[in-house]
């Protein structure tokens, strides 16, 4: 039994020791990775995905190099032209060129920290020569000139990069609030203009409806007047043809009594219309009929004789005319003791 346990025990150490050799001969690379192989401490290859083999005890893997895109936000502080402070994040997308393994390797020790300090040196270059109003606008052109030079000093150390986009722009938050209140200035200034000229506009059509309307209604009480005297007109005539011996006079007196009746009739029946003191007596409503008839009466005179005047004038002309037709002009006596002019006498009317 004794000698058994020596063969066991070797069995054992050499099962460990070849699975040892094995796991020490064997290594797998991920996809899109690069690993990097070194024999006694020297660079031998690159091992791509897969299942790969090595020299035990001699070679060994040193590293592995990521291949995909990968991106690092840079979180910078700057001033602009007009001496504000503003913090920009600028997000770099970067990869490692796939036959340069070697370079991005070996070359760098931290490429992110370069990366960074590149970013750093282009941007603090460019926004002091911008504005901060055109920060935001020109942002795509600071975000292109950081790529531009990422790209030439990253080339030489194994790296490229894909694009340069600048995320954000933060200025101090005193900036920001003045810049937002000077915003709201300008739309207020605006909301103020469009609600005067939308106020203009209203006032404008109100004062043409007003117009038009006023328009209307003097209209209408021209034709309501005229009405009313064609109405009056026709009623005289048909009272006298209906009433023989009744004159125009008593005709109007009757009509006058009926409106005054009529407006006291509207008084009384309106609540809200303010009261009017005129004499109310049979006395005075014959005055009242009187001084209507001779307003009435001296109105129509005033106008017949401002139609007379220019008619008499025309008749004056014209009688002025006729009797200057018939006038010569007298001739001076051939006689010279006398000295006076004799007028001519037609031949017809002198004496025989």
């Amino acid at each position: 039994m004794l000698p058994e346990i020596p063969i066991l025990l070797v069995v054992v150490v050499s099962g460990i020791a070849i699975l040892a050799l094995l796991g020490a001969t064997f290594f797998t690379v991920e996809q899109r990775t690069a690993a990097v192989v070194q024999r006694l401490g020297k660079f031998m290859r690159e091992a791509g995905p897969g299942i790969q083999l090595k020299i035990p005890l001699l070679d060994r893997v040193v590293g592995r190099v990521n291949l995909r895109v990968q991106q690092l936000d840079v979180e910078i502080e700057t001033k602009t032209e007009d001496n504000v402070f503003v913090h920009m994040v600028v997000a770099v997308q970067y990869y490692v060129l796939p036959d340069k393994v070697y370079d991005a390797f070996y070359k760098l020790d931290d490429a992110r920290r370069q990366i960074t300090s590149f970013v750093f040196d282009v941007v603090r270059a460019q926004v002091p020569k911008i504005r901060l109003d055109d920060v935001f606008e020109k942002k795509d052109d600071i975000a292109n000139i950081v790529k531009s030079e990422l790209a030439q000093v990253m080339e030489d150390f194994g790296y490229g990069i894909l694009k340069a986009l600048v995320t954000d722009i933060d200025p101090d938050p005193k900036v920001k609030e003045s810049m937002n209140e000077i915003n709201a200035a300008q739309r207020m200034r605006v909301a103020a203009t469009e609600r005067g000229e939308a106020d203009r506009i209203l006032r404008v059509k109100a004062a043409e409806g007003d117009a038009q309307s006023k328009a209307l209604q003097g209209r209408g009480i021209a034709d309501q007047r005229q009405a009313i005297v064609a109405g009056l007109r026709d009623s005289v005539d048909e009272f006298r043809k209906s009433v023989p011996g009744t004159t125009a006079k008593d005709v109007m007196n009757l009509v006058l009594m009926t409106q005054y009746f009529d407006m006291l009739k509207e008084i009384g029946a309106s609540s809200r219309t303010n009261a009017i003191l005129i004499p109310h007596s049979p006395g005075n409503l014959t005055t009242l009929t009187e001084q209507m008839r001779n307003a009435m009466m001296e109105a129509d005179q005033t106008v017949r004789a401002s139609n007379a005047v220019p008619a008499i004038a025309s008749m004056t002309l014209d009688n002025s005319r006729s009797m200057d037709g018939p006038r010569r002009e007298s001739a001076p006596s051939s006689s010279g003791n006398s000295g006076r002019a004799e007028t001519a006498i037609p031949k017809e009317r002198r004496p025989a």
